[in-house]
């Protein structure tokens, strides 16, 4: 073979070579591309499925809190009645336990409005 043949195949070789590569980039693009579009839509069905989530959670706290608001309203009457009559008896307890030292403290008072420091 002389050496112009040599070149031409070479140069045949080499394009052929350039050629494969630039079909090999072009695949490589093609899956980057559909990893790119399967990851947005993976990412978008995630959005989506939490928002549902989050959705069905307020959902059953809104129902819980009504539910402990009717629970609580209804019997709101009976509730007022029992602090009543608790605050009552603590006010009547409260009377008692002062009247029981109430000659003891006006003692104590007199003996120091008496008293005269020389």
């Amino acid at each position: 073979m002389s050496q112009g043949n040599t070149l031409a195949m070479d140069s045949v070789r080499g394009q052929g070579s350039i050629q494969m590569l630039l079909t090999a980039e072009q695949d490589a693009q093609h899956i980057v591309n559909s990893a790119r579009t399967a990851k947005t839509a993976r990412l978008r069905q995630a959005k989506d499925e939490a928002e549902r989530e989050v959705q069905l959670y307020r959902t059953n706290m809104e129902a819980e809190y009504q539910k402990m608001i009717s629970d609580t309203s209804g019997s709101s009457g009976s509730n007022v009645k029992r602090l009543e009559e608790e605050t009552d008896a603590k006010i009547k307890n409260l009377k008692e336990s002062s009247s029981k030292v109430r000659s003891d403290i006006v003692s104590m008072l007199m003996k120091y409005v008496t008293t005269v420091k020389t």
